[in-house]
Order: structure tokens, then sequence, then C-alpha cells
């Protein structure tokens, strides 16, 4: 399992032109999951990206987390990031989830997510072709695992 989070002052997922999910300031994460992830690695990663310190304090340094800043969180599936790309010219996708055990594993995940983050948590579709809209903030994007 593993996000891709980007530190955003908006952002915004659509499906067939109608957004579906939107925040303002906060975190976008693109979430991959691999084969065999389950139940222990969604806590782990879900507990590591609500805490993970990225945003400004009063002296300017990223001492502050989204648990802090109480900033919104869109999650996003992504299933090309679980791919392999070591060889080639193309990716190869056995590295990723099955679609019915990523499926699972990502709503269980966004479970997690909301269980701890009561301000915000806003999805896009599983499955579908989506459309993300961002605008990061620094830039700042970390590639976080459990």
């Amino acid at each position: 399992m593993l996000a891709l989070i980007q530190r955003v002052t908006q952002a915004s997922v659509s499906v067939d032109d109608a957004v579906v999910g939107a925040i303002g300031p906060g975190l976008l994460a693109l979430v991959g999951i691999e084969p065999g992830d389950g139940t222990a690695q969604a806590r782990r990663l879900a507990q590591r990206l609500l805490s993970y310190r990225v945003f400004s304090d009063e002296a300017g340094r990223m001492n502050r987390s989204l648990a802090d800043t109480g900033g919104g969180l869109l999650l996003v599936s992504q299933f090309t990031l679980a791919a392999d790309t070591r060889s080639g010219t193309r990716p190869g996708f056995s590295t990723a989830a099955a679609p019915d055990e990523a499926e699972r594993v990502f709503n269980e995940f966004v479970a997690i997510c909301r269980e701890n983050h009561l301000p915000g948590v806003e999805t896009g579709r599983f499955g579908a072709h989506m459309v993300v809209s961002l605008v990061n903030d620094g830039p700042v994007t970390f590639l976080l695992r459990p």
C-alpha cells in the first residue's frame, strides 16, 4: 500500500464532468493498493498520513500535521501507483492488487481516515475514469508507505 501525498490549497476530483469530491487547504492522497494489503496496512498508512508533518508552523518549518491543522483530505484510488516500471517502456500491473481486493482495502482505508479525521474526508470514485485538479502548495509531495 502506498500513497503519493500532495499539500494543496485546493483539490477536486470529477467523474463524467461532475465533481464528486473537493477540498480546500489540506492533502490530496493518490492511493495504490498492492497484493496482500489489508487492515494492518490501511491502519498504519492512515495513521502516518494523518500525523505526517508537512504544514508550516509559525516559524515556517514543517512541524504541523493534517490532524493539527484540521485541513481537508481528498483520497483518490490510483492503481497505476503500484505499477512495475523497472524495465521496458510500458508499465506492468501484476504488482497492483486485483480490483475486488483493492476496492475492499481502499474502502477500509477511507473508513479509517473518516473515523480519525472528522473535519472532512472526500474521495473520488473507485474504478472510474477520474479527472483530478489540484493546486500544489509548495510544491510539497511525498511518497508514503505503511
